[in-house]
This record gives C-alpha cells, sequence and structure tokens, in this order.
C-alpha cells in the first residue's frame, strides 16, 4: 500500500530541489540563467506515467507540465482532454530533468540535467509501484527506462515499440517521439506512426483510465 504522506514529502522535497543550480560548474552551459522550479506531477493513483525530458520556457513559467503546442499534440496522441491529462489520479508526469535547461546557442532547449536522473528517477518510480504503462517520450527518457531494448536511433527504438510494449516488463513501456511541432516531419516521414502506433495508444490509454 502506498504512503501518501511519505509520498507528500517526496514531492515536497523535488520542489526545494536545487541540485543542478548548486553543482560544480563546468563551463557556461553548467550554469541555469533562472532559479530552479522543479515540474513533476507524483501520483499515487495514476497507471500511467509519461517520462518525458526537461520543461520548456513556457512550462517553467506556469508549472504546468506539457502547457504548451507540444502538451496539444501529446493530448492528441493520448485520445484525452486537458481536465484528464491534469488529473494526479490519471496521469503521472515525470520529465528526466525536472528542470528547465536553458537554450543552447541555436536557441534549442538544452539536455536535461545530467544531476537529476541519477538523483532522483529510481526513488521516484519506487515510490510508484501501481504504474502499469510508461510512455517514454525522446532518446534521454528511453535510455533510462529501456536499457537492451533501445535501438541505435529514435525512429528505430519506436518503429520497435510492439517488441517493448508486449514484452513481459513491469511496467510496460511504450517510446514515443517527442510530439514537439518540429517533428512535424518526421511524423509525415513515418506513416505507421499515426496509422499503427496510435490506434493501440488510445486503446491502452483509455483502458488503463477507465
Amino acid at each position: 500500500m502506498i504512503d501518501e504522506a511519505m509520498l507528500e514529502a517526496l514531492r515536497r522535497e523535488i520542489a526545494l530541489c536545487r541540485i543542478c543550480r548548486d553543482a560544480p560548474a563546468r563551463g557556461p552551459e553548467n550554469r541555469l540563467p533562472h532559479e530552479p522550479r522543479p515540474v513533476a506531477v507524483i501520483s499515487s493513483r495514476a497507471r500511467i506515467l509519461i517520462a518525458g525530458q526537461a520543461p520548456g520556457l513556457r512550462v517553467h513559467e506556469s508549472g504546468l507540465p506539457f502547457d504548451d503546442a507540444s502538451g496539444d499534440r501529446l493530448r492528441s496522441w493520448l485520445g484525452v482532454d486537458r481536465a484528464s491529462f491534469y488529473d494526479r489520479d490519471r496521469f503521472a508526469i515525470v520529465p528526466m530533468g525536472f528542470c528547465f535547461p536553458g537554450y543552447d546557442d541555436k536557441g534549442a532547449d538544452l539536455p536535461p540535467r545530467r544531476e537529476c536522473a541519477p538523483f532522483w528517477r529510481q526513488r521516484v518510480m519506487s515510490a510508484m509501484p501501481q504504474i502499469e504503462l510508461v510512455l517514454v517520450i525522446g532518446q534521454y527518457a528511453q535510455a533510462w527506462h529501456m536499457a537492451v531494448d533501445r535501438q541505435d536511433n529514435m525512429t528505430e527504438t519506436v518503429r520497435s515499440w510492439r517488441d517493448s510494449l508486449l514484452s513481459d516488463r513491469s511496467p510496460a513501456v511504450l517510446p514515443l517521439p517527442h510530439p514537439s511541432w518540429r517533428n512535424s516531419g518526421w511524423l509525415k516521414r513515418n506513416p505507421w506512426f499515426e496509422e499503427e502506433l496510435l490506434p493501440v495508444l488510445r486503446e491502452r490509454t483509455k483502458m488503463l483510465l477507465s
């Protein structure tokens, strides 16, 4: 049985986390451009975990995960509305890095902070034993959650989704590309994603939310 008081204590501890801000500087990319604002939804009842990369600037400002165009696309993939998506009893949402990492020289989001997952990931997963399905979004989440099942690149990892979803692992794992609109070209080049994977994703989501 999950101890809700212990889970609430974990939420408070995550909210106060500053390990990426206080890490020894290794160069300009090591310094956050802002005060950390961890964003994670830890649940004692949700059966689906969304494991993403790291919050973007808009999510950093709002404190709501996937509160952007990427979130709109992800909710469309899942076949759920905003109310269901942000219902903590339905979805847990825990990125590999809890804080917005800033931008690189080209204006793209930096990767998730390297300090975060080693410190928090296993502890968070152990606190949610009721999770039955993990949706792993992007290469960093796939690297942690899929281990040897991960392929040479993101496309091949997602293309092999049946192998990971139907394996005997618990919880089940389903790899997804990032729902960023920058991946619109990828979706056009890989029509099997919408034709084959999304119907299964929506069916599995509906079943686990019922």
